[in-house]
């Protein structure tokens, strides 16, 4: 990381994972050639993250050929002018991390996976989780990544007197 003044810790890192409503997931095609795509992800132990697709496809492909890829996570995001030189900045919160991707075979934890996904993102329609598991199982690809080394963070922010907070300094 260039500005080390803005790093913050994996455990910060894994807060803006769980916030952003989609992280994007690098992989690397078959042809060797970059590929990525934001994901709805989740996660309940901060190691396996789990995203689900159909059962053929470009990253499923991917993943035979190269397992290994990169998640990309960004939170609050905003366009601004810097509050003491008036240059144009970007103040952010963003999360790296790097894992291994596998495609999910067993029934039982495909289904823990997808219900991470809806307790995540549709907590609300839960009562109609088992019924669209039945109807969907057999043609629902899941795949869990698990991450093979602590996620990093960093962040450019500004407090309520325009000075950028450095060093993991929070308000």
């Amino acid at each position: 990381m260039r500005k080390e003044s803005r790093a913050m810790d994996s455990e910060w890192a894994l807060e803006i994972m769980h916030k952003a409503p989609y992280i994007t997931v690098s992989f690397i095609d078959e042809e060797g050639k970059p590929y990525g795509l934001p994901l709805s992800l989740a996660s309940d132990d901060d190691v396996n993250w789990y995203f689900h697709g159909a059962l053929e496809g470009k990253k499923l492909e991917a993943i035979k050929t190269h397992p290994e890829v990169c998640l990309s996570a960004v939170t609050r995001c905003a366009p601004t002018v810097g509050p003491k030189d008036g240059s144009f900045t970007l103040q952010y919160k963003s999360a790296i991390a790097f894992g291994k991707a596998e495609i999910v075979t067993e029934d039982t934890e495909k289904i823990h996976g997808l219900r991470l996904i809806s307790e995540r993102f549709l907590p609300q329609h839960m009562d109609a989780f088992d019924e669209s598991i039945a109807r969907s199982l057999s043609h629902t690809a899941v795949v869990r990544i698990t991450l093979t080394e602590p996620p990093t963070g960093k962040r450019k922010q500004y407090d309520k007197e325009g000075v950028e907070m450095k060093y993991g300094r929070m308000e």
